[in-house]
């Protein structure tokens, strides 16, 4: 017990045990919904949802104890939501690839991000992009998700004649959306702890009990290890697939980055926690899922105190437990997780009110951001065209100094993505 004491350094960081488990029951019951989410939206791009579970679980598992003995920081490392979304619908919907190509992508985007983590590289990236292409990004992902959360739910569907147009409204689906999230609503702004958990569960009997909610998502081990070490589906001859290797690092990269400068409550301990992250993506793909990321929902555990790393290893302990529950799991309709999409949305919209828009050259590059990830369903073009803009308005306005040059690099090579993109469009 001395020993896991003195490694966790409750008395350096001025905590105690109560405090820190408190903190990390608190960090699993707000990121809990993550079992359930994940294999939802991976669905989509072709994965079974039962292989998916397990995939989470271990990712989250691995991720977690990384945090919690080699940084010793209450970061809870999942799969993460924007991130899982561009998998699904970028890569494998609109590039064509292979959910197993998909997921040597995210191996080898895990292998150059830990390549820049051990780097002073990625401390540079860090310091020279503006903090308003920062938020932007934040605020941009955040009305993806919410996009696809409102399909999910069928509150709006697809149209010729306006591209987007508002769903069935009485269809039982989308009845039991609307009251899922009015549900989750109310208990996430009460403060009730794993609200978004309780809504997942409450929108999936709802639409289980009004509709024919059947399920056939079994987990199969030998359909998961399909999905495990996939290096033969590796084809590097494929435009399309080295343009989500970019995408994917650089989605990874500056997610990582604001996430963990934002929250971790002794920014010293950043290095290792991005190469902690870093080795968790590349985890994430070996087992079958997106990659995991540095949730902005450890932000519940260190606001209940959490200064340590056991706030990450009591979730990886209970992330385990989790397992038991998989039957129940596969039962969750794709709806469900709607209210989670919308909410997480909402809440990813506060970093507007810190992009001055008051500065013209600081705030259009920002809009294209949050504006173009949603409208192109790709948060990979939506950075694209903020960061090509950007030193555009800065050298029309005669301040090009301003300009990092690694953000002109950044630039460059966005531009050439999406001339390569263009090419492959017949």
């Amino acid at each position: 017990m001395q020993r896991i004491i003195q490694h966790f350094q409750l008395e350096e960081n001025n905590t105690t045990w109560k405090r820190e488990l408190m903190a990390g029951l608190t960090s699993f019951f707000t990121c809990a919904y993550i079992i359930l989410a994940n294999p939802l939206i991976l669905k989509d791009a072709g994965i079974p949802i039962g292989t998916t579970v397990i995939a989470t679980i271990v990712a989250s598992i691995i991720g977690c104890l990384l945090m919690a003995i080699w940084v010793n920081a209450p970061i809870i490392v999942i799969p993460g939501m924007g991130v899982n979304a561009f998998f699904s619908y970028t890569m494998v919907q609109s590039l064509g690839l292979s959910p197993q190509q998909g997921l040597v992508v995210v191996i080898l985007a895990g292998l150059f991000f830990f390549i820049v983590s051990i780097s002073t590289f990625g401390n540079r990236i860090l310091d020279s992009v503006p903090a308003s292409l920062k938020h932007g990004i934040t605020v941009g992902i955040g009305l993806f998700l919410t996009f696809i959360g409102l399909q999910k739910g069928g509150i709006i569907q697809s149209s010729e004649t306006t591209v987007v147009a508002l769903g069935h409204l009485g269809s039982p689906v989308t009845l039991s959306t609307i009251v899922g999230i009015i549900i989750t609503l109310i208990l996430f702004v009460r403060n009730v702890k794993g609200s978004l958990l309780i809504g997942i569960i409450i929108t999936s009997f709802l639409t289980i009990t009004f509709t024919e909610g059947n399920s056939s998502n079994v987990v199969d081990f030998q359909t998961q290890s399909k999905y495990l070490f996939t290096f033969s589906e590796l084809n590097i001859f494929q435009i399309p697939f080295w343009i989500a290797v970019f995408s994917m690092t650089m989605i990874v990269l500056f997610e990582n980055m604001g996430l963990l400068s934002g929250m971790l409550p002794d920014i010293k301990k950043f290095p290792r926690a991005y190469k902690a992250v870093a080795i968790s993506t590349v985890a994430s793909g070996l087992v079958g899922t997106s990659p995991t990321i540095a949730s902005a929902e450890s932000a519940a555990g260190i606001t209940e105190g959490g200064k340590t790393g056991i706030p990450a290893f009591i979730v990886a302990i209970l992330f385990g437990f989790s397992i038991i529950a998989m039957p129940l799991i596969q039962l969750i309709p794709g709806n469900a997780v709607a209210p989670v999409l919308i909410i997480i949305g909402a809440l990813m919209m506060k970093s507007i009110q810190d992009i001055p828009f008051h500065d013209f050259s600081e705030g259009f590059p920002a809009f294209l951001i949050i504006i173009c990830i949603p409208m192109t369903s790709s948060i990979a073009d939506g950075l694209a065209f903020g960061f090509i803009v950007y030193p555009i308005v800065k050298i029309a306005i005669g301040k090009w100094k301003q300009v990092s040059p690694l953000v002109y690099l950044i630039s460059i090579l966005f531009l050439l993505n999406i001339v390569a993109s263009a090419l492959l469009i017949h």
